[in-house]
């Protein structure tokens, strides 16, 4: 299987074509953003944790049951993946108050949520991907009814899986935010999970081991990167 012609290039990945039409080749860039594409930094092998802590999520949710596009990664970077009629919704599964919705809402940071928000955002990078309903979905003919309940609970079982797996190395998955795709009538889980996409916090420190850090200067984020991916991979990968 070749890589052939750039297909998309976002904020941090680019997509090709591949010599085989129902795969692609998702390459992590080194490139870094915060605040709408405000602040942007490259920074040396980012895109490589990045990739690297995204398949071994996907691997893991795999072996639990949930459906991606993953295949199998090319090099530390690149990944093939199914190709997918992608879904223009970014899905946020909540279980802290942190971030927007502590600034849009009338929530203190920190606080539980029980059960877990899932919030959808439109994505569309004009319009800043506004917030939306079920029912405004439902009427842009971006999925039908029974394809968002689908999505909603593929969302609730990533949540569970991964925050068990997190837990299990003093880690809080505070929130993340998710993708998908179609192909046929199936849907996938897609994009990336990685810090680039998830608030994790040490659950003894508080410290943040994510994008946040990069965001607000609270320290040395290729470091975090690189202490996130060995811890969340090792001790799994060591069994």
């Amino acid at each position: 299987m070749k890589q052939k012609d750039l297909l998309y290039k976002g904020k941090a990945k680019s997509v090709y074509t591949t010599s085989d039409k129902g795969k692609l080749i998702v390459e992590f860039r080194d490139d870094i953003t915060a605040f709408d594409g405000g602040k942007k930094d490259v920074l040396k092998n980012k895109g490589n944790y990045n990739a690297e802590v995204s398949a071994f999520f996907f691997e893991y949710l795999q072996r639990n049951g949930i459906k991606t596009h993953f295949f199998t990664t090319l090099d530390p970077h690149r990944m093939v993946v199914r190709k997918l009629e992608m879904i223009p919704l970014e899905v946020i599964v909540r279980n802290i108050a942190a971030g927007s919705i502590v600034r849009n809402y009338p929530f203190r940071e920190g606080t539980p949520l029980v059960p877990p928000l899932i919030v959808i955002d439109y994505k569309d990078d004009a319009r800043h991907d506004p917030m939306l309903n079920d029912e405004i979905i439902v009427a842009l003919n971006l999925v039908t009814p029974s394809e968002l309940k689908r999505i909603k609970k593929m969302a609730l079982e990533v949540n569970q899986l991964l925050s068990a797996l997190l837990a299990a190395q003093g880690i809080t998955l505070v929130d993340f935010k998710i993708e998908f795709g179609r192909q046929g009538k199936t849907i996938y889980l897609g994009d990336e999970i990685s810090m680039d996409s998830m608030r994790l916090w040490d659950k003894k420190t508080g410290e943040s081991l994510d994008k946040d850090v990069y965001r607000f200067e609270k320290g040395d984020v290729m470091a975090t990167y690189h202490k996130v991916a060995e811890r969340i991979t090792k001790p799994v990968k060591a069994r």
